[in-house]
């Protein structure tokens, strides 16, 4: 575990349920400082929040929506004054409005690529300023398999998560002079908590654009683990 002077300063957006708690609470059990960021599961948020601290991490919890710039950057600049920085942005947090193209209305397609692309932009813009004066960090971007493959009824999300791929090479070759690292990891399915795990495609991409892991079992726990790691 690491010690107080060590212990690395970790956002996790949309860590109050599902993969992101997940991923929080694992970074958590490393004794990391963990924000612990939501939209609207304040009671979930803390219930991450005592996870965290009760397997020796620390956390604060933060409300913020991704997809408003203002509030990211209160978020970051919150961060800082608390912590004195941003290590590591986990951008996680994502919705979806499915529908047939026919069926889908602007709104749904709007609300998918403001949360899932245009937030991890919004994060990015804000955390990347500090992480650059320190010549330091560390950027992961969770996409999906369904951007390389799509599926039908999720043009907006396939959309959004395609982008956020091709934002996190753009990002890798701007910041890697500035000893920041930015990689993307694209899960497969992910069973809920009611689910046996299944056999889905994951593949992490690196800013050398390279697949580390394809064809395993996947559940939250293991991709938070590999996403640690």
């Amino acid at each position: 575990m690491a010690s107080s002077a060590q212990r690395r300063v970790i956002i996790v957006t949309g860590s109050s349920r599902g993969l992101g708690r997940a991923i929080a609470c694992r970074f958590g059990k490393a004794g990391e400082r963990i924000v612990v960021n939501y939209r609207s599961h304040g009671d979930a948020a803390k219930t991450v929040l005592d996870e965290v601290i009760q397997n020796g991490g620390e956390a604060i919890p933060y409300c913020a929506d991704i997809s408003d710039p203002d509030e990211v950057n209160a978020m970051i600049n919150h961060t800082i004054e608390r912590w004195g920085a941003v290590d590591v942005l986990i951008n996680n947090a994502a919705v979806t409005k499915d529908g047939i193209i026919l069926r889908m209305n602007e709104k749904d397609w709007n609300t998918v690529i403001d949360t899932d692309l245009k937030g991890p932009f919004n994060c990015i813009r804000a955390a990347a300023r500090q992480m650059i004066d320190h010549c330091d960090g560390h950027i992961i971007n969770v996409s999906s398999i369904v951007a390389l493959q799509g599926r039908e009824g999720q043009a907006n999300y396939a959309a959004a998560k395609a982008g956020l791929i091709g934002l996190t090479k753009s990002v890798a070759n701007e910041f890697g002079p500035f000893n920041i690292k930015v990689n993307a990891v694209l899960p497969g399915y992910l069973p809920t908590d009611m689910d046996p795990p299944s056999r889905a495609l994951f593949i992490i991409v690196f800013s050398n654009r390279m697949p580390l892991a394809e064809g395993q079992i996947m559940t939250k726990s293991r991709i938070s683990s590999i996403i640690f790691h």
